[in-house]
């Protein structure tokens, strides 16, 4: 299907070369096809070190938050609209400013969903150019059975109502901004019957102790993908965070080893303690240098894992992300608190984590109950 292109944001963040080799950051404002520059005296230096790097960052922040207020400013009627227009911007602007806002407070995933959000919402007729004035009951309730019933995903599958009830929740939250900006006088989620989204069964594929020890004992005809996978599983990583890992991430003191890294998806900071069944599975490092890679390219094919598994005897559909849900799932089966588990992770909030302890609970209580079965 052929995309319409990005429309205007009437605010963007521009960078000026200087002579000194840092960059001067402003914005490039345009409204009522007038278009004016907003120098905000802040700059991007040489990105040397890491200190260089994380000043670039909070200067970004800072600009991204301006940005956004500017935004407002021109909504709300302080840059020449009128005042009661503000109900009248596009859902998916607002959605690019609540996105930004995020950003600058250090949540970087709300751009990732709203990117995607907006995708999905240029898909969708009555989506594309509504503004927040026309969301309501009807709107939404139309929407979500859209997100069910129609919206068809890159894999070809309907959206779970697991998925389904993020967007949704998703959208509540810009909705509560907008009211705390007084843009919205209430928030229109609140009028969606969502309850039959609710209790919703995420599922995990993950692998017991058992699968894994037979993984180990089974020959797998990419011993480096063998490799990778097998130390994911004992350290929860990403593939992302997996093939970007360099040496000057591994870091020695003493007997312990550790890795400090910035996460791929989320943007935030890791400090991961390494057991030695990770170590195991890690190849040794030999002459390489600090800015080579731990392991060798992975291929974007991963079909082997599902051919290993097989010959291991398990029929469960492998992917690399499987791993990450294993270490989940044998933390908590033995004994680590969810608070840590979550860290280990590097999720953000804990109740991300909870799907796994939902999980373990599950099949605790399955093997309870197979004491049932033995006295029927």
């Amino acid at each position: 299907m052929k995309r319409n292109s990005k429309s205007k944001e009437p605010v963007r963040i521009r960078f000026k070369q200087l002579a000194n080799g840092s960059r001067s950051v402003y914005l490039a404002i345009n409204v009522n096809g007038k278009r004016t520059y907003d120098y905000l005296k802040l700059y991007l230096i040489p990105e040397k070190d890491a200190a260089a790097r994380l000043q670039n960052k909070q200067t970004m922040e800072a600009a991204y938050a301006i940005k956004a207020q500017r935004i407002i400013q021109i909504t709300n009627g302080i840059s020449g609209i009128k005042k009661d227009a503000r109900a009248k911007m596009r859902l998916v602007d607002w959605l690019k400013i609540y996105s930004d806002r995020q950003v600058s407070r250090g949540k970087p995933g709300a751009k990732r969903w709203v990117r995607t959000m907006i995708f999905v919402l240029d898909g969708y007729a009555p989506g594309k150019d509504a503004t927040l004035a026309d969301i309501d009951k009807q709107w939404l309730n139309d929407f979500m059975l859209y997100l069910m019933n129609d919206y068809t995903t890159y894999k070809n599958t309907k959206m779970s109502k697991g998925t389904v009830d993020n967007y949704l929740r998703c959208l509540k939250a810009a909705f509560r901004a907008a009211v705390e900006e007084d843009i919205l006088t209430s928030n229109p989620m609140y009028s969606l019957d969502r309850s039959h989204l609710k209790g919703t069964t995420y599922h995990r594929e993950f692998l017991t102790v058992d699968e894994v020890k037979r993984l180990i004992e089974t020959p797998c005809r990419r011993p480096d993908i063998k490799g990778a996978f097998l130390f994911s599983c004992f350290c929860g990583l990403r593939i992302s965070d997996v093939k970007g890992l360099q040496w000057k991430n591994v870091i020695t003191d003493g007997e312990k080893v550790h890795i400090q890294i910035t996460q791929h998806k989320t943007k935030h900071p890791l400090f991961l303690p390494l057991n030695k069944q990770a170590l195991r599975w890690m190849p040794e490092r030999g002459n390489a240098g600090d800015e080579d890679h731990v392991f060798p390219p992975l291929s974007k094919n991963m079909t082997v894992l599902d051919v290993w598994a097989k010959d291991a005897g398990i029929s469960k559909h492998v992917t690399f992300h499987v791993s990450r849900h294993t270490f989940a799932t044998m933390e908590l089966t033995m004994g680590a608190d969810l608070y840590t588990t979550s860290k280990l992770l590097g999720h953000t909030e804990v109740k991300t984590t909870q799907i796994y302890a939902k999980i373990v609970n599950s099949k605790k209580e399955e093997a309870v109950s197979l004491l049932d079965s033995a006295f029927d």
